[in-house]
């Protein structure tokens, strides 16, 4: 069998049901408005019988199949079993008298099936309900005790005439009626109600199925005592809908369940109790005007009641969750004020201190994995935190990724050895949609009451002490009076960097890579500066750091980038044919749009993509292989070409070199000083030059500085040299004034399609 042909057997196995017995029903409806008032036994009992038998035979058929597992499936499954035996015996014995006799053994089945399907309700909410907060049971009662009272009202006048006089059989079945009408009716209001349940096209078919079985069975007690005049052809439709619906709910229930959601019935949560309510308070009004009977005012005093006891409960619940942040469930910043005034006079004779967090580099997870992800690694922070504090000490998320400790009891070395250890936890590596994610935190810390009486003091001493941390990137930092003078330099250099980034004050010194074989410049490497309106010319060293802190490396990359190929653009016009290598920082290779965005960005310049050169450091290889894998993959499908930055400092096994997408390798500086002092330093360089080209990589060596080192890397077999010796990084223009005076030639890298993709 085909698959489609196994889906279609799947789909029909899952609907016959649905399609017997709606064609029955509409049968049956059209031949009750085309027969009108004629009698026509054959029609009014067999047509009438089948559509009790067939709801019964579906659920019989869904039973076998579940077994005994299901107690709500039986109890319906019997409900409607008997009602259709009762109804069997109504058409064929009872209706077909001279006299129908009242009450008959039918009447006994009818009031079984109502007891049956209360139960298989009560099942039902039961599984349902159990673990939902008060307040939702709260809800239901309400729902269920207003409906009651409205029945009473409606029903009970009429129960208490049908048994005027002496007690008879007659009138406890009529009473019962009437009973089992109100109890099915609540018990479909109070699920109505609820807003904790499971709810789905299964739930609708058996809440819609009884509540259409109940109204017909409600209006023909009226109809029945007088206070209605309505043909008996509507009710009969009625009944034979509600069951067919009941039996497509019990079929439905014997194959395995969908997706589920938690929502309130047909968006009554808040409706239900608002009417119930005002039913029960008119009750109570009409009682002082005319007569009512003791069970409704009961009910509507009962009802009332039970509308006013979620308040309390609601108004706690408020108060928690004002006091609770929403995520992680932990105290909020409102939490942490209310709390520490209290807890703060409590340690004055001891001193306490409070240590504030927030998580390195959290944005890039953000940006890079998506904020759902961010969400979680939040709420397992907050799970790691909570398990290394003590009783007394109290955790909040204060917003963001920044978390506050008030420790119950601590001098500076105590918080000092908390920092570690809860360092340490967050240290551990966290499994997020089965990606292995690695995350710090920085931590500052600020002791009462020496630094600071109140926890609004605290809180600025310690957050000046985090930022010192993660400048210093110490991981952790206990508050000194230097700190103040720190933090007010570091929020103004902050707010000078973000206009840098927007009013181009950040440019690129390019330095010149010397083909060792030829003496040829090839290609640079461009490297930022900061051209500071006041205080002059900036080395990276002085605010990349703060870049990253900030969460600004994408920003400043994209314009970084944008400044590199417009400058290779430039020279490209100029017949100078140089390839640009641009650092990229481990956050910007987590921007999952980072690729596209460098294609178009070749693009719209017309640039071939060999001429971007993409250096990474080994340093990031290392920290998440898997990641850096799949993003230097990504960017090398582009086209551009990818250097590894740094190498030989990353002490990591070489076994990445066979299964990363990389072009060429950068030796660190640290290699070359000792190679004219020590053979062995020489003959480390000279392998890894032979390891490079093994691999079919070039070899590039940075940071040369003496001819001597010049001479030796030739000598080896390096491709390509840069430093100092050769050139020192220089403006766009100098290195045009350097490359003529050296009369240098300007060959490119780029294959023949290259420059005519160029062009």
């Amino acid at each position: 069998m085909t698959k489609s042909a196994l889906a279609a057997a799947v789909r029909w196995h899952a609907s016959w049901p649905a399609w017997l017995l709606g064609s029955l029903l509409a049968a049956y409806t059209v031949g009750l408005l085309l027969k009108g008032d004629a009698e026509s036994e054959l029609f009014d009992n067999v047509a009438a019988t089948l559509t009790r038998w067939l709801p019964a035979i579906v659920c019989w058929l869904a039973l076998l199949r579940v077994g005994r597992r299901r107690g709500e499936m039986i109890l319906a499954t019997a409900g409607i079993t008997v009602n259709a035996v009762a109804d069997s015996y109504f058409y064929f014995v009872v209706h077909n008298s001279g006299a129908p006799p009242f009450p008959s053994p039918a009447d006994a089945g009818y009031l079984v099936f109502y007891t049956l399907m209360l139960g298989a309700l009560g099942v039902l909410v039961h599984r349902q309900l159990r673990g939902l907060p008060r307040t939702v049971l709260l809800d239901c009662a309400v729902g269920a005790s207003g409906t009651a009272t409205l029945l009473v009202v409606m029903l009970g006048p009429l129960a208490e005439s049908a048994t005027d006089g002496p007690e008879t059989l007659g009138g406890t079945i009529v009473t019962a009626y009437a009973v089992l009408d109100i109890l099915l009716a609540a018990a479909l209001a109070g699920l109505a109600t609820s807003r904790g349940l499971f709810v789905g096209r299964r739930w609708m078919l058996l809440v819609t199925g009884l509540a259409v079985f109940t109204g017909a069975d409600i209006t023909y007690f009226l109809t029945d005592s007088g206070a209605l005049s309505l043909p008996r052809a509507p009710l009969e439709i009625a009944w034979a809908g509600g069951l067919a619906l009941i039996a497509l709910w019990v079929h439905a229930s014997g194959r395995p369940e969908g997706a589920r959601s938690r929502a309130p019935l047909a968006g009554s949560a808040l409706l239900m109790p608002g009417l119930a309510t005002a039913a029960g308070l008119a009750v109570l009004i009409l009682g002082t005007r005319t007569h009512v009977s003791t069970l409704a005012v009961v009910l509507a005093a009962l009802t009332m009641t039970l509308a006013t006891v979620p308040l309390a409960f609601r108004q706690r619940v408020l108060r928690h969750q004002a006091r609770t942040d929403e995520l992680t469930g932990l105290p909020n910043r409102r939490a942490l004020y209310s709390e520490a005034t209290v807890r703060l006079a409590a340690a004055s004779g001891t001193g306490t201190a409070l240590l504030l967090m927030d998580l390195d580099r959290f944005k890039e997870v953000n940006d890079s994995l998506g904020h759902d992800v961010g969400d979680r690694l939040l709420i397992q922070v907050g799970l790691r935190l909570t398990r290394q504090l003590g009783p007394g000490d109290l955790l909040s998320r204060l917003g963001g990724d920044e978390f506050a400790v008030l420790l119950a009891r601590a001098d500076p070395d105590d918080a000092v050895i908390t920092a570690i250890v809860l360092r340490a936890a967050i240290a551990e590596t966290f499994m997020l949609e089965g990606i292995a994610l690695q995350t710090n935190v920085s931590i500052g810390i600020a002791c009462y009451p020496d630094q600071g009486d109140d926890l609004g003091g605290l809180l600025r001493k310690a957050d000046m002490a985090m930022y010192k941390a993660k400048s210093s990137r110490t991981g952790y930092h206990v508050y000194t009076s230097a700190d103040d003078s720190d933090f007010g330099t570091r929020l103004r250099t902050l707010h000078e960097l973000r206009v840098a980034i927007k009013t181009d004050q950040l440019v690129l010194h390019y330095q010149p890579k010397l083909e060792l074989t030829t003496g040829e410049v090839r290609g640079v490497e461009a490297l930022v500066r900061w051209n500071h309106p006041y205080r002059g010319l900036l080395q990276p060293g002085d605010f990349l750091s703060l870049v990253e802190e900030a969460g600004l490396m994408h920003e400043m990359t994209h314009v970084l980038l944008a400044q590199a190929l417009d400058q290779a653009a430039v020279w490209m016009l100029r017949q100078i044919r140089l390839s640009i290598s641009v650092n990229l920082s481990p956050s910007s290779l987590l921007d999952a749009a980072l690729p596209e965005r460098i294609a178009s960005m070749l693009e719209a310049r017309g640039l071939p993509a060999s001429v971007l050169i993409l250096e990474i450091t080994e340093e990031y290889l290392m920290q998440d292989y898997d990641l850096a894998r799949a993003s230097l993959t990504r960017l090398r499908a582009t086209g551009v070409r990818i250097s590894i930055d740094d190498f030989g400092t990353g002490y990591s096994s070489l076994a990445y070199l066979r299964d990363l997408p990389i072009d060429e390798l950068k030796l660190d500086r640290s290699f070359l000083t000792p190679m004219q002092d020590d053979p062995r330093a020489a003959a480390l360089v000279a392998s890894t030059i032979d390891l490079a080209h093994s691999l079919d990589l070039r070899m590039v060596a940075e940071g040369v500085e003496t001819a001597d080192a010049l001479s030796e890397l030739s000598l080896f077999g390096c491709d390509q040299a840069q430093g100092y010796f050769i050139s020192r990084p220089v403006p766009a223009g100098e290195l045009a004034a350097w490359l003529t005076a050296r009369g240098a030639s300007f060959r490119t890298e780029e294959t023949e399609e290259d420059v005519h993709a160029a062009t």
